[in-house]
C-alpha cells in the first residue's frame, strides 16, 4: 500500500494544524472529549472486563473522532453524532482490532513476567494505587530487563495501532493488514514521528501543571493532529 514519506518538520506541523482544527469548534470538541472520558471511566468500573472493554471499543470511538475532524476540516459542523460513525460500517473489524490490542497487551505482560518482572506487572495490572513509592522503586529495580522488553514491545504495539483503525475503516484493510501497514508508516516517517512525539510530551508536561486542566485542550488536539498526520501519510480522506 502506498504511503508518503514526510520530512521531520511535519511532526510539528501536525500539531499546529490539529490546534487549528480544534479552534474551529473548541466547545464541541471539549464536549466530545468529556463524553468519551466519562463513558470510558464508567465502562472501566465493570468488574473484571471493564478495562478490556474500553480497549476493545477504542478503535470504534477513534473513528468517530476522526470523522468529526474531517467534517471540521471541510467546513462542516462538529456534531455528537460523529461518535457513532464507527458503528455504521466495518464495526466487527474495528472491534476485532480492539481485541487484538487487548490480547497484545496481555501477551506483553506475560513476556515481562517470564523475564523476571512479575512484581512490576502485578503493580501495573492492579487497580489499587501504589501509596508507597518504595514499593514501586523496588519492583522496578528488580525488573530492569523486563521493563526494557516491555517498553520495546508496547512501543511496537502503539506504532501498529496508531493508524490501524483508520486503515480498517477508510482503506478497507483487514485488522492484521492494517496493523502491519500502520507499523510500516510509522517507521517510514520515524523522524516526523519523533518530533511529533517529543513535542506532544512537552505539551503534556505543561498541561499537567495547573491541576491537569491543560489536558482539556491538549486531549482533543492529540486526536485532531492524529487525523492530520493520517490524511498526509495516507491521502485518502475520511467521508464527511
Amino acid at each position: 500500500m502506498d504511503m508518503a514519506k514526510l520530512p521531520a518538520a511535519r511532526g510539528w506541523a501536525w500539531i499546529k494544524q490539529g490546534y487549528a482544527l480544534f479552534m474551529k469548534a473548541p466547545l464541541l470538541w471539549l464536549m466530545l472529549m468529556m463524553i468519551c472520558i466519562v463513558a470510558a471511566v464508567l465502562v472501566s468500573l465493570i468488574p473484571l472486563v471493564g478495562d478490556a472493554l474500553v480497549s476493545i471499543f477504542t478503535p470504534v470511538v477513534l473513528i468517530g473522532l476522526m470523522a468529526g475532524a474531517r467534517a471540521v476540516e471541510c467546513g462542516g459542523k462538529l456534531e455528537l453524532a460523529y461518535l457513532l460513525s464507527g458503528l455504521q460500517k466495518r464495526t466487527v473489524q474495528l472491534l476485532a482490532l480492539g481485541c487484538i490490542a487487548v490480547a497484545g497487551q496481555y501477551l506483553i505482560f506475560a513476556v515481562m513476567q517470564a523475564a523476571g518482572g512479575a512484581a512490576i506487572v502485578s503493580l501495573m495490572m492492579s487497580h489499587e494505587p501504589v501509596t508507597d513509592p518504595a514499593v514501586m522503586e523496588h519492583a522496578a529495580a528488580d525488573a530492569g530487563f523486563a521493563l526494557l522488553i516491555g517498553a520495546a514491545l508496547f512501543s511496537t504495539l502503539m506504532m501498529a495501532m496508531q493508524y490501524a483503525p483508520m486503515l480498517v475503516y477508510v482503506n478497507g484493510l483487514s485488522p492484521l493488514a492494517a496493523l502491519k501497514v500502520s507499523l510500516r508508516a510509522f517507521l517510514k516517517n520515524i523522524n516526523a514521528m519523533m518530533i511529533y512525539g517529543l513535542t506532544s510530551m512537552a505539551f503534556a508536561i505543561l498541561a499537567s501543571l495547573p491541576m491537569m486542566l491543560g489536558w482539556l485542550v491538549l486531549l482533543p488536539i492529540i486526536f485532531t493532529s492524529l487525523y492530520v498526520s493520517y490524511s498526509e501519510i495516507f491521502p485518502v480522506a475520511l467521508p464527511a
